[in-house]
């Protein structure tokens, strides 16, 4: 191969390495590494550790591949602080563009969806879509005092004005998403300046976006999208299944069969069975619980609830048991969530079923110890009172016979004498002797008691 190499002459050389540097760049040309690619998320619902998790690795990837921009497709009616803002500092962060996409029609970017939709390097909404409505709530159960609203509200407002000017926008409207909770149409939202395009579909956002000027990291950016390849991202399994876990209403039904499984577990010690379903059940609870806003009253007040609903079952209280059973379980479900926020309220179709299965199902218990309670022995020494049997020795008031029971040999005795093959009647039953009286005898008293 050498000998062959050094008898090309130079020239030759340099132009068949010329022919292969041309070449390699034509291939590169027609097969760009991600170059131009368009990467699409889509998240519908509240936001949550969750969807932060989401968002965020949807940047982070397209950055990787170094992808022409991201869009997030956004319909959400606001969430948690926190995960607001990790998102905000990665969109701010982010070395391609991020273009936010308040859609499809119907859609909405209300409170922490406001700021997230503010943030992006392009704001977009569909027609029929609105954002606002970012005051500030609280996440934790107890109401705010004034001061602390109050310092709150000024810190979110700065916050979202802050970003608002950063990105071009109109800071004293987008101020107002929070100190009034104001809320725009797509339309108003475009007038007013704060954000950059209404367009019906991502295919009319690409079509917008072609040759758009914008800057990202410090640097301006024009966009090329005329002949982008979209490429969608989902949630993965365990994301999907940790979305539907932050909802109010099956939190609180986790919840409840947690408490049926541990009261099962306890009641009948060793199924194991329900103890594992009820302790999952409880710790996907309190999963959900710490994105929720639970107002840990409710809790206790469900706690106390169940206990004495056990305690009915335990207890003779002749009903008040029950009755302060069930009504710190409605109090306190009533009470567990503690938002303004439609999507973190737990609704009425969901609380009202549950509370009366619970509830009905200890009564049900109830009942059913108090009628066992009420029934004659079945077993035991007492169980033999009132049961028939035959005389196998003569039994005289002076000397103890025997008889026999259920094929048991009984001692036995009587106040009058009782012949042979008799039968016999007990009333009584002392260690292992009993006292019996003729069966007719018997049935003579039970009639006249009766009468």
């Amino acid at each position: 191969m050498a000998h062959c190499c050094d008898q090309i002459s130079s020239p030759a050389r340099s132009l068949l390495c010329l022919a292969l540097a041309g070449v390699l760049c034509l291939v590169q040309a027609a097969n760009p590494a991600n170059a131009g690619d368009i990467h699409l998320l889509t998240y519908d619902g509240p936001i949550t550790p969750v969807a932060a998790e989401f968002l965020i690795q949807g940047i982070d990837r397209a950055e990787d591949e170094n992808a022409e921009a991201i869009v997030i497709q956004l319909d959400t009616p606001g969430g948690l602080d926190d995960s607001m803002r990790d998102i905000v500092k990665a969109e701010l962060a982010a070395k391609i563009p991020v273009v936010i996409f308040v859609g499809p029609p119907g859609s909405r970017a209300a409170s922490a969806g406001a700021f997230i939709t503010i943030a992006a390097h392009v704001a977009a909404m569909a027609p029929e879509t609105n954002i606002g409505s970012a005051s500030p709530v609280q996440m934790g159960g107890a109401g705010m005092d004034s001061t602390m609203a109050h310092k709150v509200t000024n810190d979110a407002a700065a916050y979202i004005a802050s970003i608002a000017e950063r990105k071009g926008r109109n800071p004293e409207l987008a101020r107002t998403f929070v100190t009034e909770a104001a809320n725009l149409t797509a339309e108003e939202a475009l007038q007013a300046g704060v954000i950059d395009l209404v367009v019906p579909s991502i295919a009319a956002l690409l079509d917008s976006l072609q040759g758009r000027e914008i800057e990202v990291a410090g640097q301006s950016v024009t966009l090329d999208t005329a002949d982008a390849v979209i490429i969608e991202h989902e949630m993965g399994p365990r994301q999907k299944l940790l979305k539907q876990l932050v909802n109010p209403n099956l939190a609180y039904i986790l919840m409840m069969l947690g408490i049926y499984g541990l009261f099962f577990e306890l009641s009948n010690p060793g199924s194991l069975v329900p103890g594992i379903l009820g302790a999952i059940c409880l710790l996907l609870a309190l999963y959900a619980f710490q994105t929720l806003p639970v107002d840990y009253t409710g809790v206790a007040l469900i706690i106390v609830g169940v206990i004495m609903l056990i305690l009915e079952i335990k207890v003779p209280s002749y009903g008040v048991l029950s009755i302060g059973g069930l009504t710190g379980l409605v109090l306190g479900s009533l009470m567990l969530f503690d938002s303004p926020q439609q999507w973190a309220q737990l609704s009425l179709s969901v609380l009202i079923p549950s509370v009366a299965v619970f509830g009905g199902f200890f009564m049900l218990c109830v009942w059913l110890v108090v009628r066992g309670q009420k029934r004659p022995p079945i077993t035991g020494l007492d169980a033999l009172v009132g049961e028939t049997g035959r005389v196998v020795h003569p039994i005289t008031p002076d000397q103890t016979g025997t008889v026999v029971f259920h094929g048991e040999m009984w001692d036995a005795t009587a106040d009058l004498a009782i012949a042979a093959d008799s039968q016999v009647t007990v009333i009584s039953v002392t260690g292992r002797l009993a006292r019996v009286v003729p069966a007719a005898a018997a049935g003579d008293s039970s009639s006249n008691d009766g009468s």
